[in-house]
């Protein structure tokens, strides 16, 4: 796995839109090499914000938008349209203003849907589908992700997967239903570390001053357990981006003057 790298932006309005220009950079590259790219989308108030300023940056249009997969890292187990769901989100940020190959885009599956109300199921569901993507020059039973992006909670947790509940503790599977979140909703289905660290690129977003304290646990080598975060990892690089307030409690050493 790589080392984390750390980036910090003078406030959050600059750090979305610093991050979707580096997004459309990693996407069109792929593309050149290999002809499409994957990325993991993550929700909350920073993946969401890069999200608008993709849509709103005027490189948008060098993306090859038909040759773009669309991934999860999790979802909130709730109906289908449900404004607090992940997809939901993403589709009122950028999904639906750019033309996408609609059999590209992988939702996970939403609450009363095909599996009722049973999120491992759904999970399951969803694990099976990164299997049949993945090729056999993939590391895991998922594609290799060119860049997967998960937001950072001030708990530490990454996707959903929270301090010391069992899905951060999962080895085997890459999919879990998650039960008892801290967070509502308390149902949810998330990507394990295992199937994080498959991928080429992580990128962990965190802005606000209530984002420092879990970023400065977890670039302080703190376990996985007890701050996932730290476990996720990408196997070429592992990118977080940070606004000022974000890096307030990080040594000054970690990350280079020119990145403020």
């Amino acid at each position: 796995m790589s080392a984390p790298q750390v980036v910090v932006h003078r406030d959050k309005e600059l750090m979305a839109k610093a991050a979707a220009a580096r997004l459309i950079t990693k996407i069109v590259d792929a593309q050149a090499a290999r002809g499409s790219a994957s990325v993991v989308l993550t929700g909350g108030r920073n993946g969401n914000g890069l999200l608008a300023a993709l849509a709103e940056s005027p490189a948008r249009d060098a993306v090859d938008w038909h040759r773009l997969d669309l991934w999860w890292g999790d979802e909130r187990f709730l109906p289908e349209g449900d404004p607090e769901r992940n997809h939901t989100q993403a589709r009122e940020a950028l999904l639906d203003s750019v033309p996408l190959d609609p059999a590209r885009v992988h939702p996970m599956e939403p609450a009363g849907g095909r599996f009722g109300n049973d999120a491992d199921a759904a999970a399951e569901e969803y694990a099976l589908e990164l299997a049949a993507a993945a090729g056999p020059e993939d590391h895991a039973a998922v594609p290799s992700f060119d860049v997967l992006l998960l937001g950072v909670g001030p708990d530490t947790h990454v996707a959903s997967l929270f301090p010391e509940l069992p899905g951060v503790y999962e080895q085997e599977r890459t999919v879990v239903g998650v039960h008892g979140a801290p967070k509502p909703p308390p149902t949810r289905v998330s990507l394990t570390l295992p199937a994080i660290r498959a991928a080429r690129e992580v990128w962990l977003l965190a802005a606000g001053e209530d984002k420092a304290n879990a970023a400065a646990i977890a670039l302080s080598g703190a376990g996985e357990v007890q701050a996932p975060a730290a476990g996720a990892r990408g196997r070429s690089r592992t990118l977080w981006l940070l606004d000022e307030a974000a890096a307030a409690q990080l040594p000054r050493d970690l990350y280079p003057p020119a990145s403020a």
